[in-house]
Protein backbone atom coordinates (compact mmCIF):
# COMPACT_ATOMS: atom_id res chain seq x y z
CA UNK A 1 0.00 0.00 0.00
CA UNK A 2 1.72 3.39 -1.07
CA UNK A 3 2.71 5.73 1.66
CA UNK A 4 1.54 9.45 2.64
CA UNK A 5 4.75 10.32 1.43
CA UNK A 6 4.31 8.84 -1.59
CA UNK A 7 1.03 9.82 -2.48
CA UNK A 8 3.10 13.78 -1.70
CA UNK A 9 5.65 13.28 -3.63
CA UNK A 10 2.94 12.57 -6.57
CA UNK A 11 0.96 15.84 -6.51
CA UNK A 12 4.42 17.87 -6.33
CA UNK A 13 5.04 16.14 -9.51
CA UNK A 14 1.37 16.72 -10.80
CA UNK A 15 1.41 20.62 -9.76
CA UNK A 16 4.94 20.94 -11.00
CA UNK A 17 4.21 19.56 -14.41
CA UNK A 18 1.37 22.28 -14.62
CA UNK A 19 3.54 25.28 -13.49
CA UNK A 20 6.26 24.23 -15.49
CA UNK A 21 4.43 25.21 -19.26
CA UNK A 22 2.68 27.97 -17.73
CA UNK A 23 6.04 29.45 -15.91
CA UNK A 24 6.92 29.79 -20.47
CA UNK A 25 4.32 32.54 -20.98
CA UNK A 26 5.48 35.94 -21.77
CA UNK A 27 1.85 38.00 -20.64
CA UNK A 28 3.61 40.81 -22.33
CA UNK A 29 4.27 39.39 -25.10
CA UNK A 30 0.57 38.17 -25.52
CA UNK A 31 -0.28 41.80 -25.20
CA UNK A 32 1.54 42.27 -28.50
CA UNK A 33 0.04 39.56 -30.01
CA UNK A 34 -2.90 40.38 -28.89
CA UNK A 35 -4.07 43.25 -31.58
CA UNK A 36 -5.52 40.60 -34.00
CA UNK A 37 -8.19 39.26 -31.08
CA UNK A 38 -8.93 43.06 -30.16
CA UNK A 39 -10.74 43.11 -33.09
CA UNK A 40 -13.12 40.85 -31.81
CA UNK A 41 -12.62 40.40 -28.05
CA UNK A 42 -11.91 44.47 -27.64
CA UNK A 43 -8.22 45.81 -26.63
CA UNK A 44 -8.87 45.43 -22.89
CA UNK A 45 -10.67 41.50 -23.38
CA UNK A 46 -14.17 42.87 -22.91
CA UNK A 47 -16.27 42.68 -26.11
CA UNK A 48 -18.69 44.85 -27.09
CA UNK A 49 -21.21 41.94 -28.64
CA UNK A 50 -22.67 39.76 -26.39
CA UNK A 51 -22.19 36.85 -28.91
CA UNK A 52 -18.35 37.11 -28.38
CA UNK A 53 -17.06 36.09 -24.98
CA UNK A 54 -14.67 38.72 -22.55
CA UNK A 55 -11.24 36.95 -21.98
CA UNK A 56 -10.51 39.49 -19.39
CA UNK A 57 -9.57 37.53 -16.47
CA UNK A 58 -10.30 34.45 -17.66
CA UNK A 59 -8.42 31.74 -16.54
CA UNK A 60 -5.30 31.08 -18.06
CA UNK A 61 -5.91 27.17 -18.28
CA UNK A 62 -8.94 27.51 -20.12
CA UNK A 63 -7.75 30.11 -22.74
CA UNK A 64 -4.97 27.21 -23.64
CA UNK A 65 -7.91 24.68 -23.43
CA UNK A 66 -9.96 26.26 -25.94
CA UNK A 67 -7.03 27.81 -28.45
CA UNK A 68 -5.63 24.42 -28.26
CA UNK A 69 -9.21 22.69 -29.27
CA UNK A 70 -9.92 25.64 -31.72
CA UNK A 71 -6.18 24.56 -33.58
CA UNK A 72 -7.24 21.24 -33.31
CA UNK A 73 -10.55 20.88 -34.63
CA UNK A 74 -12.25 19.98 -31.37
CA UNK A 75 -13.55 23.08 -30.60
CA UNK A 76 -15.64 24.58 -34.12
CA UNK A 77 -15.57 27.79 -35.05
CA UNK A 78 -14.84 29.15 -38.54
CA UNK A 79 -13.19 32.77 -37.45
CA UNK A 80 -11.73 31.13 -34.16
CA UNK A 81 -10.24 27.96 -36.27
CA UNK A 82 -8.33 30.14 -38.47
CA UNK A 83 -7.03 32.19 -36.45
CA UNK A 84 -6.06 29.81 -33.97
CA UNK A 85 -4.03 27.59 -36.77
CA UNK A 86 -2.18 30.11 -37.07
CA UNK A 87 -0.78 30.21 -33.33
CA UNK A 88 1.87 28.03 -31.82
CA UNK A 89 1.92 26.69 -28.74
CA UNK A 90 4.40 29.98 -27.25
CA UNK A 91 2.07 32.16 -28.91
CA UNK A 92 -1.33 30.19 -26.85
CA UNK A 93 0.43 30.90 -23.38
CA UNK A 94 1.67 34.30 -24.12
CA UNK A 95 -1.99 35.23 -25.18
CA UNK A 96 -3.23 33.13 -22.21
CA UNK A 97 -1.48 35.05 -19.71
CA UNK A 98 -2.12 38.07 -21.00
CA UNK A 99 -5.66 38.07 -20.85
CA UNK A 100 -5.77 35.88 -17.86
CA UNK A 101 -4.12 39.05 -16.18
CA UNK A 102 -6.33 41.80 -17.10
Amino acid sequence: MPTRKFYLIILCLILLSGISSLALADADAGKEKSALCAGCHGADGISLVDEIPNLAGQKEAYIIKVLKDYRSGTRKNPMMSSIAQSLDDTDILDLAAFFSNL
